[in-house]
């Protein structure tokens, strides 16, 4: 019987449910800019990799490799996206 239930995907969806919690918090606690925004985007990486792993099944295939390949590629480009757009239009270089 406990092949068949999920424990995976159940303890993914609490993880989620507390992650959001977290991030509601910050809005709910009235916190500085600068520490809401480091616990969003520490909780949004987290949610993003959890729901990647656990519900995508990233990690389940042979080829795993070359889906994290891609995964960490795809960030490098949004990284080099925001950065490259904040250096021509905010910062002025």
């Amino acid at each position: 019987m406990s092949q068949l239930f999920p424990m995976k995907q159940v303890l993914g969806f609490v993880f989620s449910l507390l992650l959001t919690t977290v991030a509601l918090a910050v809005y709910f606690l009235d916190m500085s800019f600068a520490a809401g925004m480091t616990i969003l985007l520490v909780t949004a990486f987290f949610q993003a990799g959890l729901q990647l792993v656990v519900f995508m099944h990233a990690g389940e295939t042979k080829d795993k490799g070359a889906i994290y390949t891609n995964v960490f590629y795809g960030l490098i480009i949004a990284i080099v996206t925001v950065f490259g757009t904040l250096l021509a239009m905010i910062w002025d270089m």
